[in-house]
Parts: structure tokens; sequence; C-alpha cells
């Protein structure tokens, strides 16, 4: 037992805070947001000990007024992606060598850091740079981030505290070693909580990194290298670099020293990555561990026995919080004839009572899409399920991107469960419904599991225990993360390890100790007490 395991302090979920009308938070985030607006930040690039301004540098601005600049970030050239790795290398001779405790350290006060002084300021990046709600905000940002790093530091003491079987001729331990090399980190623009964990949790288990956040994610990821240099990471151990993702991708891969990828993205990114790997696997001195979550098309299915308001409030939190940018927004929903008319009456109702606009105004619950790109692929969709016979925009559907990226939470209704928009993931606030006939129950789980590349996540609602373990049987392979009775959205750390698999990614369960076994290479040692000098054994004889 090596010492210092019992005294890690227990990982507990982070409170969420209400920020009421009237509260000291809500104040504090509100006058945080203002000073941040205006701040016009310049973010260079953090290589070793160095922070680099190359010059060529591009703007930031919020999704919900891009014509405000908030900051500019400085971009890498090859040479700056070379100097990252060789720094994260040399970095890597004493980071390895470590004692656990004192990465724990590192982490634990990053987490207590979120968790009091910088809260507010991370939250209100958040709702600059990604457009979410304050709510949205402070369950990402917040709350999900300090729960990674404290239950990160749970889970590593665990790996290391479990140890073979010994006696009293030999002593057997299993030593956990950081993988030989360097971890390449690609971040998306949608959580800043994975923004930080993906390349905290490999580097917290003695690994140095390469970490390339979203281009839309800048302007809060800045608060993220922020704690960690307050908190006392060693320059080097997480290197950040901007630009050309293509550029910056190649270069690393082409690196005999590369050693695994810890990825959120696209489905069609990832795999390129992969194909990448592969063709030059016979450069590197290890096999790469590649860990990613992808795309998904997430549904709901209602039974007939289920309940209208509750099938609807998981629709309208899965499918329109936050714009539906979620990995496991809830994209396609299957009810039953029975069903529908109550559940639209109810769908109409709570539409018409969301606001839209600034996160800054707390009262909205809908704010804009991530950037044009985006608005013009939802858009499109959009206009061309207006047009198509087979489908039907019943709520929503309109949008303006004159000041912000702004998309009105839209629902198409289709008679054909294979229409483009029950199978494409779309990224943004449009769900599809399709009306099946309640007597067609298992013959509609069965489409729902057939429906779909992606297996993310994916939400039951019944009263029915049998049709409940019916839908769990029959959709085991289709959601990664399942729920019963509750929309697809939410996953806690410590509570429901997020993963899927198929299109999905490689369901290595982020805010588990499954993603932390990723990072090491474990090393068996056996070391015998009374070592033999006969090589006879009894069943020889004299």
């Amino acid at each position: 037992m090596l010492k210092g395991f019992f005294n890690v302090p227990k990982a507990v979920n982070e409170p969420v805070k209400t920020y009421a009308v009237g509260s000291k938070e809500r104040e504090a985030v509100a006058n945080a947001y203002k000073e941040m607006w205006n701040s016009k930040i310049e973010v260079p690039l953090y290589i070793g000990d160095q922070e680099i301004k190359t010059g060529n540098t591009r703007t930031m601005s919020a999704p919900h007024d891009h014509k405000h600049i908030v900051g500019t970030y400085h971009l890498a050239e090859k040479t700056h992606i070379t100097q990252a790795i060789d720094n994260a290398l040399e970095t890597r001779k004493k980071w390895a060598a470590m004692s656990w405790e004192n990465r724990a350290a590192i982490f634990l006060k990053a987490a207590e850091l979120i968790a009091g002084p910088y809260r507010a300021k991370i939250n209100a990046a958040t709702m600059i740079a990604q457009s979410k709600t304050i709510h949205q905000a402070e369950i990402d940002a917040a709350c999900e981030l300090i729960d990674f790093l404290r239950f990160n530091v749970e889970y590593m003491t665990q790996i290391y505290k479990e140890q073979p079987n010994s006696d009293s001729s030999t002593w057997n331990r299993l030593e956990h070693r950081p993988l030989e090399g360097f971890i390449y980190a690609i971040t998306p623009f949608n959580f800043t909580a994975i923004a930080a964990n993906l390349p905290a949790s490999a580097a917290m288990m003695g690994n140095v990194v390469v970490w390339k956040p979203s281009d839309s994610q800048v302007f809060s990821a800045k608060v993220i290298i922020d704690i960690f240099k307050e908190a006392g990471l060693p320059n080097g151990v997480i290197n950040v670099v901007f630009g050309d993702a293509i550029m910056i991708t190649d270069t690393i891969l082409a690196s005999p020293d590369f050693a695994g990828i810890h990825f959120t993205g696209s489905t069609h990114v990832f795999k390129d990555i992969w194909a990448k790997i592969g063709n030059n696997i016979n450069t590197y001195k290890t096999y790469p561990r590649i860990v990613g979550e992808t795309g998904g098309k997430d549904f709901i299915i209602a039974h007939p026995s289920a309940n209208a308001k509750q099938v609807t409030t998981g629709i309208t939190r899965g499918a329109f919080e936050f714009q539906g940018q979620k990995c496991s927004a809830a994209s396609r929903v299957y009810l039953p004839q029975s069903l529908w008319p109550a559940v639209k009456n109810q769908l109409e109702t709570d539409l018409k009572s969301m606001k839209m606009g600034s996160p800054e105004d707390m009262s909205n619950f809908i704010t804009a899409v991530i950037h044009e790109g985006s608005f013009d692929k939802l858009t499109s969709y959009i206009d061309q399920a207006k047009k198509d016979a087979d489908a039907e925009v019943i709520f929503g559907g309109n949008y303006d991107k004159s000041k912000g990226y702004f998309i009105e939470p839209t629902v198409i209704l289709t008679t054909n469960p294979k229409y483009t928009t029950m199978e494409t993931e779309l990224f943004g606030p449009v769900v599809t419904i399709y009306v099946y006939e309640d007597a067609k129950w298992s013959e509609t789980l069965k489409l729902v599991d057939e429906t779909s590349e992606y297996a993310l996540t994916g939400a039951v609602f019944s009263t029915d225990r049998f049709a409940i373990e019916e839908a769990t049987v029959a959709l085991q392979n289709c959601a990664g993360n399942f729920y019963i009775n509750d929309k697809p959205t939410g996953a806690v750390v410590g509570c429901q390890p997020f993963g899927g698999a198929r299109a999905s990614g490689t369901n290595d369960k982020a805010g588990s100790v499954l993603n932390l076994l990723r990072w090491v290479s474990p090393r068996t040692i056996k070391e015998t007490f009374v070592t033999p000098e006969d090589y006879r054994y009894p069943f020889l004889g004299n």
C-alpha cells in the first residue's frame, strides 16, 4: 500500500448553483460577463515556458453578437508544433517521475479554484464564447469540470492501489507507467469541461500533452489555461496550440513519439485521423492509444403507457437546451399515436413560452448556434423540410443571422422513419418526430436500432415495466448511455460514465476509471526473496 491513499479527499459531485434573481452568484456572473465582454484579450501559444505571439492572428466573437470582437488568438506554424512536441518530451522526464500525490494536488487545487474564485469567470467566458445560458455554463464549465478533476484523482488512486497477490516467497507489484511519448488532445467547442478534461486526464496519469482546442472555444480555453497555471501545473506538461487543424494533426501524427490521441469531435475527422495513424504505424515507437467520442443521432422513444408531460419535457430539454449542440441531444423521437395529441399540445405551449436571445439576459432559454457554418447547414435542412412531401415543420422554422446565429427551436414531423433528419446528425435546435401505431411498439424498437450509424445516447419513457425491459434489451447496442424516463442528456461524472459505440466513438467512458486506464502502460514486477540455485524439480527424482 503506497502512502497517502487513505488521505485523498473523497470525491463528491459539485452542487449546481441556481443563479436565482437577486442572488450573489447571479450578480457575480453578470459582472464577470460585462468585464470580459469588453476585455479584448490576446491569447498566445503556450509552449513550454514560452507564451508565443506569432503575429498571425484571428479574432474571437460571441455567436449571439458575431460583430462584437472579444479578443484575438495567435496561430501556429509547423515549427511551433515541432517545438511543442520537443518541449513536451523534455518535460516528461521530470513529470512522469513525479509522485502521484503531487500530480493529484495540482488538479485538486484547480478544482477548488474553479469552485471558488474562478467560478464566475469561467462561466461568463463560456456564456460569451459558446453562447450558453447561465445554467448550461454552470453545469458544464463549473460543476462538470470540477467533478472531472476530483473524481479523476480518486480513480487514479484506485488504479494505483489495486495490486496483485503476493506470498511469503514472492512480492508482486503492478506499476502503471505513463505512455512512452506524448498525447495529442483535440477538444470540441461545445463543452468547456471536455476541453479541460481531455488534456488533464492524460496529464494526471503522468503523460505530457499537446492540446489543440476548437477555434470556437479559445476564449474560454484561456481561462482553463490560467487556472492550471495558478494551480501549479509545470510548464510543458500541457502545451497549447492553435491554427490549421490538418497541419497540426499531420505534424503530430508524423512524430515517432506520438503515443495516443484523446479526441472529441466529428466522426468524419476521427476516422480520418485513425486512417492516418494506421498509415504511420511503422513510424511509432509504441502502438498509439486511440480514444475518441464522436457524433450521435440520439433518440427518445415513448411507450403508449408514458406520461405525456414527462415525454414533452424530455423532448424540450433534451433537444433544445444549448440549442441542441450536445453530442447527446435528442434529435429523433418516436411517439405512439395515442400519446401524440397530448404531446403536441404541450410542445406548442412550451415552445411559445421560450425566450431567445443573448445569454446575458438570463431569462432566455435559447441563444445562438456556434458559427455561420453551423447556421447555414441547419437552415438548409429546415428549408428542405418545408418543401418535402414526407415532412412538415410544425413548430419554429424561423431564423436570423443578422446579429447572432439565431435559429428557433424547430420541430419537424415526418411520415417517413428514414427521413434525412431522422438519420443525419444536425447538431442544432432541430428535432424530428415520427408517430408510430401503438400496436407496433416492438417493431418500432427494431426501427430505432437500425436507423442510425451512431450509438451514443437514447431514452425510453414508459410506466410499463415489461416495456422498459423490452426496450432496454432491444436497444442495448444503439446507446452507450441509456436513460429510463429521462432525457438523453446530462450525464454526471461519477454517476453516468459517458461514451458511445458504433460511429459514436471508442466508448472509453470519460469520467470513469476506464478512461484513465487508457493513459497508462502497466508493468508487472516480481521479486523473489529466496532464488533457486538448482534447475532440478522434485519430479525428476535423485
